[in-house]
Formats: structure tokens, C-alpha cells, sequence
């Protein structure tokens, strides 16, 4: 598939977008070391709010490259990962069984497939990944998929926060630049277009609400959980690299036969931003949001 260049703008909201096997096609590699880490005590907390004792099965939905789940695996007898893409499991599997994790299995399937036969758990986690499912029908299946006493619960993506902590100024405490965000989204659209891709079609809005569509399927109202962060960490180019194609909005088959040229502007770019090729991101807090049988 080659890069589609000046694609005119869509309306291309969620609510028209449509899944396909290659949304996030060429992404798996990248993205243990382009994602931006979960705050260190995300289990620990999760632990404290459900008593959590080392029992019960974890299910995660969306799982990815096993971010999530490899995380919380100390929490579980058992955990199980699904996912539609391939590569994103084969990555999970190689990570687990490096971080010597034998209790984990991970299964190809989209979440609207289940339950697959999978059984019962005691926690059910979306780890950045609910929004690209029929969310009224997965919130419906795994609300049966809970043994009683069991919960939901969805992890927002780590990210940079949005506005600077005192002393994040140019002349504050931070000690290497921003990344240049404005910028890189400029030459994405470059190679792709104004509108945002997501697989073979385009997503310029995602979906909120999530209590809501809880709420409707049969739970209680969230309780939320701020897991605290606010770490400054150092990012090289190669991981600012990896973080853009490890996204589904610039996944590298979008590229097409040019995603070597894209890589080598976009290392142009960050080399002009930082002399020294490093970055300072300041982590948000993570935001743990639990849900319960109603």
C-alpha cells in the first residue's frame, strides 16, 4: 500500500469508523520501547482497592503487547491477554517469558468475540483499548464474564501532561527540551494527510463516556483511582521513533514504500530540536477507573 499524500478531510468521527486487521500492522515492534511507562505504583494501588491477594484471573481486553497485563500479573493465578493482531501477541509472549512470567496466555481474538469460551475472572482490564471496540456490546460480555465480587476496571495511556508543572518552562528544572510535538504531527500529515488514519479508513474523534456505557451495561457508577506520577524522564531519538510508528495514526504500513523516508526526516527533525538527541517528558498521573456489578 503506498502513502496517501493531500487526502481531503473526512468527517471521519468514530461513529462511522470501521475496524480492520491492519490498524495498528508493523506497530508490535515498537512499542515497548516507544510507549511511555505506566506510573510505578499502578498494581500496587489496583491491589489496595480490590484486595487482591495473588488469587482470581486476570482477563485483558485489547491487551496489546502485554503492557497491562505484565504489570498486574504478580496480582493473578492466571492471566489471559486477547488481541486481533498477531504480532502484538507474539510480542506479549516474548516479553512475559523474558520478565520470567509462566502464568500468562494469550489468545488472538477481538474483544467482540468474546467470551470464547474463556471462562470467569476476577478482574477484567481495558488498558487504553475499550475505545476501539462496539463498547455497549463488550461492556454487556464481560459484565457475565465476572465471578462474584469481580471488577472492571480501564487504565488511561500514560502520557505528557498537558500543561507544565512549575519549573517546566525552556529555563526551568527539566533538563533537556520538550519533544517537539507541533511539529512532528506537521509532517505527518505531510505523508498522510490532515485526517487522522486508523487502518484502512480514518478516526478523527474517539468516543468518551465510558461510566455511561458501564452504567447502561448493568454496573455501578466508576470509582476512580489517581495513581500518582509527575516523574521527568529522558527520551532518545530512537524512542521518540519508536513511540510515533508504535501508534495506529502512524503505524508503519500507512507509509506505504516511504516510511524510510518519514523516519529519516523525522530523525532530522528531533536532531534540530535537541543537539545533545534527548527529551524530557513529565509523566502524568495515571487515572484507574473501577467498575462493579450494579
Amino acid at each position: 500500500m503506498r502513502a496517501i499524500v493531500g487526502l481531503v478531510t473526512a468527517s471521519g468521527g468514530w461513529e462511522q469508523w470501521e475496524w480492520d486487521p491492519s490498524l495498528f500492522a508493523g506497530a508490535a515492534r515498537y512499542y515497548e520501547q516507544g510507549r511511555l511507562p505506566y506510573a510505578p505504583g499502578l498494581a500496587d494501588a489496583l491491589a489496595r482497592e480490590l484486595g487482591l491477594d495473588g488469587h482470581g484471573r486476570l482477563l485483558d481486553v485489547g491487551c496489546g503487547p502485554g503492557t497491562v497485563a505484565r504489570r498486574l500479573a504478580p496480582l493473578f493465578e492466571t492471566v489471559t491477554g486477547v488481541d486481533p493482531d498477531p504480532e502484538m501477541l507474539a510480542e506479549a509472549a516474548r516479553l512475559s517469558a523474558a520478565a520470567g512470567i509462566s502464568h500468562a496466555t494469550w489468545v488472538r481474538d477481538r474483544a467482540e468475540a468474546l467470551p470464547a469460551g474463556l471462562g470467569l475472572f476476577l478482574v477484567i482490564a481495558f488498558g487504553a483499548s475499550f475505545h476501539w471496540m462496539d463498547r455497549p456490546r463488550v461492556a454487556r460480555t464481560v459484565l457475565a464474564m465476572l465471578v462474584p465480587g469481580g471488577a472492571v476496571i480501564q487504565v488511561d495511556a500514560p502520557g505528557n501532561r498537558a500543561d507544565p508543572l512549575p519549573g517546566d518552562d525552556p529555563r526551568g528544572s527539566l533538563r533537556y527540551p520538550l519533544a517537539p510535538n507541533t511539529a512532528i504531527d506537521e509532517l505527518r500529515r505531510r505523508y498522510l494527510g490532515p485526517d487522522q488514519r486508523a487502518g484502512q479508513s480514518v478516526r478523527n474523534t474517539s468516543p468518551s463516556g465510558e461510566d455511561d456505557v458501564f452504567q447502561a451495561a448493568g454496573f455501578k457508577p466508576a470509582r476512580t483511582v489517581v495513581v500518582p506520577d509527575g516523574r521527568e524522564i529522558v527520551r532518545s531519538i530512537d524512542q521518540l521513533v519508536a513511540e510515533r510508528f508504535s501508534l495506529s495514526g502512524s503505524a508503519p504500513h500507512l507509509f506505504g514504500d516511504r516510511t524510510g523516508q518519514f523516519e529519516s526526516d523525522l530523525r532530522t527533525l528531533l536532531a534540530d530540536a535537541s543537539s545533545s538527541g534527548m527529551f524530557s517528558v513529565r509523566l502524568q498521573d495515571n487515572i484507574l477507573r473501577i467498575w462493579q456489578p450494579a
